[in-house]
C-alpha cells in the first residue's frame, strides 16, 4: 500500500511541475511566433501538425507500455519537452521551431498531462487505485494540473520584466529556458517512482481479479487470450462508443483552444500579462471545479455529473464570442472552462474503468489517439477563420460538436451509474 501511495504522490508531483510549464507556454507559444511574424494561419498548421504527430505516438506508446511498462516512457517525454524548450529558447529557425513543436506539442495546452503519453501516465495511476477510488482521486489529480497551469499563465507575463534588456521575441526565452528546467525536475521525480515495470502491471492486474480468477497466476498475455469472448466484446464496444464521442469533443477543443492567446490579442489587444492573467484564473476555477465534480460524480455518478456540467459549458461557450469587452469574456471564459473541462478527471476515470488492467493502456490510447487525431483539424481551420476576420465562428462550431458528444456521452454510458449504485 506504501509504494501504491508513493508511486501516485510521484505522478502527482511530476504533474504539477509539468503543468506550470505548460501554463506558461499557452500563453507565450503563440505569441511568441506571432512576435516573429508568423500569421495565424501558420500558427494554427504547427499546431495542428502536432496533434497529427501526437496521435501516432499515442496509437503506438500505450500498447507498447502495456508490454514493456509505463516509466520509460514518461522519462522520454520528459526529456524531449526539455530539448524541444530550449530549442524554442535559443533559436529562431523555422524548421526547428517546428520540430520542436510538433514532437512534443508545446503550447497545445495539456492541463499537465504527460502530452501524447498520457495514456501510460493514466494507465501507471490506475494501477494503483482501486477502481472505487478512481473518481476523486483521477478528480484530484487534474485539479493538480489545472491549478499548475494557472500559476505558469502568472509567470508568462514576466517577459514584460525584462523587455528592455531582451526586446522582441528574445524576452521569451529566460521562460522557455525555465520550462526545460522543470521538465528536468520532472524526469527525476518520475525515475523516483516505485513501479511503472511489467512486474508492478502484473501485480495491479491480480489485484483486479475477481477471487475466483486469482487461483493460477498467468502473464497478461495469456489472460488476455483467455478472457471470455462476451467480456472482450463488451469492452471493445465501450472503447469504440467512447473513442467516436471523443472524435466529436476533440473536434471541437481544437477549434478553439490553441488559439486563445491569440484570439484575445487580436480581438481585444490582450497584453501576454492580460492573457496570462485571464488564463490563469481560468485554470485555477477549473482546478476547483474538477475538485467539486469528484464529489459530484461520487454523489450522483460520475456520467450524470459530466453530462449536466458540460452542458452549462456549452451555453457560455456560444455567448463567449459575442461579448463586448476583454473583461466580460474572460469571466465567461473562466466559467465555461470550469464547467467543461472541470470533469477531465470523472472522464479520464471512465475511461480507465472500461478494461482490466492488462489492456488499460490500448483502452485509453484508441481514446485519446481519436482526441487527439480530431484535434488536430480545429487549429488550422480556426487560424484561417482568424486571418480572414472571422472571430466568432470557432466558438459556433466548437459548442456544436461539444453539445452532440455530451449528449452522446450520456446515452452511451448511462448505465455505468447504474452500475456502480447496485
Amino acid at each position: 500500500m506504501e509504494s501504491r501511495n508513493r508511486a501516485v504522490a510521484c505522478l502527482q508531483a511530476a504533474r504539477a511541475l509539468r503543468s506550470v510549464g505548460q501554463g506558461v507556454a499557452i500563453v507565450d507559444m503563440a505569441l511568441l511566433l506571432k512576435a516573429l511574424g508568423w500569421r495565424a494561419t501558420a500558427i494554427g498548421g504547427v499546431l495542428s501538425a502536432a496533434g497529427v504527430v501526437g496521435a501516432a505516438l499515442i496509437l503506438l506508446c500505450g500498447p507498447l507500455s502495456d508490454r514493456i511498462g509505463r516509466k520509460p516512457f514518461l522519462l522520454a517525454y520528459e526529456c524531449m519537452t526539455c530539448a524541444a524548450a530550449l530549442a524554442v529558447a535559443l533559436s529562431r529557425n523555422p524548421a526547428l521551431l517546428t520540430a520542436a513543436i510538433v514532437l512534443t506539442g508545446l503550447g497545445r495546452g495539456q492541463n499537465g498531462a504527460a502530452g501524447p503519453f498520457t495514456p501510460v501516465e493514466q494507465a501507471w495511476m490506475a494501477e494503483n487505485v482501486p477502481r472505487d477510488r478512481r473518481s476523486r482521486v483521477f478528480s484530484a489529480n487534474t485539479a493538480i494540473g489545472f491549478f499548475g497551469v494557472a500559476a505558469g499563465c502568472l509567470l508568462a507575463g514576466l517577459d514584460h520584466v525584462w523587455r528592455n534588456a531582451l526586446p522582441g521575441a528574445l524576452a521569451f526565452r529566460p521562460l522557455f529556458c525555465g520550462i526545460a528546467g522543470l521538465s528536468l525536475a520532472c524526469a527525476f521525480i518520475v525515475w523516483l517512482a516505485p513501479g511503472g515495470g511489467m512486474a508492478g502491471q502484473r501485480r495491479a492486474a491480480l489485484r483486479g481479479q475477481a477471487p475466483s480468477s486469482r487461483q493460477v497466476e498467468r502473464p497478461a498475455s495469456d489472460r488476455m487470450r483467455f478472457r471470455p469472448d462476451p467480456q472482450r466484446k463488451a469492452e471493445n464496444r465501450n472503447i469504440a462508443r467512447l473513442a467516436f464521442v471523443n472524435v466529436l469533443n476533440g473536434l471541437g477543443v481544437g477549434f478553439v483552444g490553441p488559439m486563445m492567446s491569440y484570439w484575445f490579442a487580436t480581438k481585444f489587444g490582450a497584453t501576454s500579462g492580460e492573457i496570462g492573467g485571464t488564463l490563469a484564473a481560468s485554470f485555477a476555477v477549473t482546478g476547483i471545479a474538477a475538485l467539486v465534480s469528484g464529489y459530484l460524480s461520487a454523489r450522483f455518478g460520475m456520467v450524470r455529473a459530466v453530462v449536466w456540467l458540460r452542458l452549462a459549458g456549452v451555453g457560455l461557450m456560444c455567448a463567449l464570442p459575442f461579448m463586448p469587452t476583454f473583461a466580460l469574456a474572460s469571466v465567461l471564459y473562466a466559467a465555461r472552462s470550469a464547467l467543461s473541462r472541470g470533469t477531465q478527471g470523472a472522464r479520464s476515470a471512465l475511461g480507465a474503468s472500461l478494461t482490466g488492467d492488462d489492456r488499460r493502456g490500448f483502452s485509453l490510447s484508441m481514446n485519446s489517439f481519436f482526441t487527439r487525431a480530431a484535434s488536430a483539424v480545429g487549429p488550422t481551420i480556426s487560424g484561417w477563420l482568424l486571418d480572414e476576420g472571422s472571430l466568432a465562428l470557432p466558438f459556433v462550431f466548437a459548442a456544436g460538436l461539444q453539445l452532440v458528444s455530451t449528449v452522446l456521452y450520456g446515452v452511451f454510458f448511462r448505465g455505468y451509474d447504474v452500475e456502480r449504485r447496485a
